[in-house]
């Protein structure tokens, strides 16, 4: 009974102890805020302006009245002064510095959230009704009238003025049509407007009308009016046949406007300067006729053939600017070319009534064909390795003179793990990796796929080979090659398709330490997943990324693989038995592997925003195995995953490796992953961005393994889940993102209790380059 009562002395003292911390910050924030009231600074002869309310009166029903408030309301002026929790912390700043010596605090704070002061006597009412007058007959309510009256109260010396409107019922649309002009341009203004979104009944709004003039403009340029302008287009209302505010609306041309405004142009001739350079415009060119198009170069740079259907402009084609940006933006997409130049040339002497000739000139200015790029980077990662590493490149652009990209990289990189004792021997990778790539900006396939089928951009043909060499300190040695044939086609500004139709992976595990063969021993599950060596399959993935639109609130971003291995080799295997089958003398892999990236976000201020990540992933073993292969695996933790966990440290499920700060290899991994984060992002200051974030994810087996306790996949898997919250710094100079992480575990899955527990000793740091998601 002592012993209850001693607690229940200390849980009330506890109680007490935090109810008087919060009494005393409370008391602390109500004196803050009193400090920085402004009262007795503001003049004796003024006011200071609290901002206006706009009361609209109406004698009908407005559609959407409270959008119309809300665009009334922010045209008042002038604006009043910021507040912040009820407070004028800028306008405070701006009263302090106006003293003889200020203090440096006071003016750094001046310079950065100061505001000087809006009076009543700031207010020019009678300006503010004239604006409020304006807008209501921009959109249609004719006739409206607009009052004010100042509120003053003295004793919080501010004022606030009151606007009254009184809107009558606005006009709207009866008929919508163009007057008599000439032709050709009759007729094309004739059928645009035919595609018009005006309709009876369409309430006056003059932001309507604008929007139409550029859409009827648009329209007539793409069907060849080089010279036209929307400016050239009057709208002019008639209410004189009706009485219940109606208006009939007629669309005409501009008088005297300019004769070649008013007819369409033709591209009579296409000339394409394959390797332009400004410096020798004057050297001798030659010129070769080709699909009717004249390719001009100075020497023999880029196969005429291979070059024309990057380019959609064709001769005796009206003028269309569709069709010049979408040949600008195929010729960029070859990689050959650093400006792309298309501009059209007037040919006035061969202007009749009826039609103007235009010269289109491309002017290609080339990158240079050889490049060496050399990278030294220092890596540090999450699994506290660190290193330097070395990369090399080679390439050569436009190869085969058909835009045609070879590059030539090999890296080699040390690694070492720092933080161990110094009575153990540090753990050590040696990387060596030679890669090959040739990229064609054309579809290499035994069927001729004609290039109109591709609208936007010509499917590029990817071939790689690859060869890379790993040495893991005391453990193993392995030797992976891997060779890739596939396509990549961008379908429109969004949209994104990889198909890799061959691909051949190749890993031999060799020279094993004792110490790692008894981890295979320990472990069956791990050793058979380094078993089968060969993996010959395919991959698609298709993505959805709407980021690439930067000023879009909503952004969506979907990415979807698919990766098939196996079926292609099994008709040709060779039968074991009851071991599993081999092709070249290789046991090779079978599986299914489907995963799904979704990403959303929400911009809803300037440089702020809610990003979203859903991750959901699934590898089924099928046929000749029995399990994933391990490369093909899934691993959670890391900068890019759960922040709160060290790389691939997190799972599988409820698992728990207690000799995973000693051994450095990765086996924590699994056939099945899910992963949710949710961060918030914001401005700090200059190009440093702070977030907040939390994450949540886990990887599984499908199977039971007996060395990974708890790492099935179950019904009660949302208990299972790895949880983390943190903060982050982000340099971020244009695009290029320095990110650091500070993430500390909520939830452990390893460990035995099932609560929530903030271990902000166990925080973990993450450097990379890049956002998350």
């Amino acid at each position: 009974m002592s012993a209850n009562l001693n607690t229940r002395n200390t849980t009330v003292f506890k109680l007490l102890f935090h109810s008087n911390r919060i009494i005393y910050l409370a008391v602390f924030i109500l004196f803050l805020l009193q400090s920085c009231s402004i009262t007795k600074y503001i003049p004796e002869d003024e006011l200071l302006y609290t901002g206006g309310d706009v009361n609209i009166v109406t004698d009908s029903v407005i559609e959407n009245q409270s959008q119309l408030q809300s665009e009334l309301e922010k045209v008042l002026r002038p604006e009043p002064n910021s507040k912040v929790l009820g407070q004028y912390f800028g306008l405070y700043y701006y009263y302090k510095t106006q003293k003889e010596n200020p203090g440096f605090l006071n003016r750094w704070l001046y310079k950065k959230i100061g505001e000087e002061p809006v009076y009543k006597s700031d207010v020019k009412t009678y300006d503010v009704e004239d604006i409020l007058v304006n807008r209501l007959e921009n959109h249609g309510f004719f006739y409206s009238t607009a009052s004010s009256t100042i509120e003053d109260n003295d004793e919080k010396k501010t004022a606030k003025a009151l606007y009254d409107v009184s809107i009558k019922q606005p006009y709207k649309l009866a008929t919508y049509q163009l007057d008599t002009l000439q032709e050709p341009i009759f007729s094309a203004i004739q059928k645009s407007i035919t595609k018009t979104e005006f309709e009876p009944d369409l309430r006056f709004d003059l932001e309507y009308l604008k929007k139409e003039r550029l859409r009827i403009d648009n329209d007539l340029k793409n069907v060849g009016y080089y010279n036209f302008n929307p400016d050239f287009l009057i709208f002019e209302a008639d209410t004189t046949r009706y009485k219940d505010r109606k208006f009939d609306l007629y669309l005409r041309l501009k008088q005297a406007i300019p004769k070649k405004s008013v007819v369409p142009y033709k591209v009579s001739k296409i000339n394409v300067y394959t390797n332009y350079d400004i410096k020798n415009d004057s050297i001798p060119k030659d010129t070769i006729r080709f699909n009717n198009k004249n390719f001009i170069e100075t020497e023999s740079f880029f196969k005429p053939k291979n070059l024309d259907p990057f380019i959609t402009l064709k001769e005796g084609d009206y003028y269309n600017p569709k069709e010049s940006r979408n040949t600008a933006r195929r010729l960029s997409t070859i990689g050959t070319y650093k400006y792309i130049n298309i501009q059209y040339e007037e040919k006035d002497s061969l202007l009749t009534d009826s039609t103007g000739i235009l010269h289109a000139n491309i002017f290609l200015s080339p990158l240079n064909k050889r490049a060496i790029k050399a990278e030294l980077q220092a890596v540090t990662k999450s699994n506290s390795f660190a290193g330097p590493a070395l990369e090399l490149t080679y390439s050569d652009r436009n190869l085969f003179r058909g835009g045609e990209i070879f590059n030539l990289s090999t890296n080699v990189g040390y690694e070492f793990q720092v933080g161990t004792k110094s009575s153990e021997k540090p753990a050590s990778n040696i990387a060596l990796g030679l890669k090959a790539e040739l990229l064609f900006p054309k579809v290499l396939f035994p069927v001729t796929i004609s290039n109109s089928f591709f609208k936007y951009s010509i499917p590029k043909t990817k071939t790689s080979l690859s060869i890379d060499y790993l040495s893991r300190t005391d453990l193993y040695t392995l030797l992976s090659g891997t060779a890739e044939f596939g396509y990549l086609w961008n379908e429109n500004r969004f949209t994104t398709h990889q198909f890799t139709p061959i691909s051949i992976n190749y890993n031999n595990l060799m020279e094993t330490t004792p110490e790692f063969d008894q981890i295979l021993i320990d472990n069956p599950y791990l050793e058979e997943s380094f078993e089968q060596q060969f993996i010959a399959g395919l991959n698609y993935a298709f993505t959805y990324n709407e980021m690439v639109d930067v000023n879009k609130k909503h952004q969506i971003y979907v990415n979807t693989t698919l990766d098939l291995a196996g079926n292609l080799v099994s008709l040709f295997g060779k039968d074991q038995g009851e071991n599993p089958k081999t092709f070249l003398g290789l046991e090779y892999a079978q599986y299914v592997k489907v995963d799904v990236d979704f990403r959303y976000h929400f911009n809803f201020k300037k440089d702020q925003k809610i990003a979203t990540r859903l991750f959901a992933g699934y590898g089924m073993p099928y046929g000749n195995s029995e399990l994933m292969p391990y490369i093909k695996q899934y691993s959670a933790g890391g900068p890019n995953s759960v922040r709160a966990f060290r790389i691939r440290s997190l799972g599988p499920g409820t698992y728990y490796d207690e000799t995973s700060s000693d051994n450095y290899y990765v086996d924590q991994t699994g056939n099945i992953r899910l992963e949710a984060n949710l961060e918030y992002r914001f401005p700090l200051i200059s190009y440093l961005k702070g977030a907040l974030f939390v994450d949540a994810g886990n990887v599984w087996n499908s199977k039971e393994n007996e060395a990974q306790p708890g790492s099935k996949f179950s019904s009660d898997f949302m208990s299972e889940l790895g949880i983390g919250v943190g903060a982050g710094l982000r340099v971020d100079v244009q695009g290029f993102v320095i990110r650091f992480d500070f993430a500390a575990p909520v939830h452990d899955p390893a460990l035995d209790e099932k609560q929530f527990n903030f271990q902000y000793k166990e925080t973990v740091f993450n450097f990379a380059i890049g956002y998350p998601f």
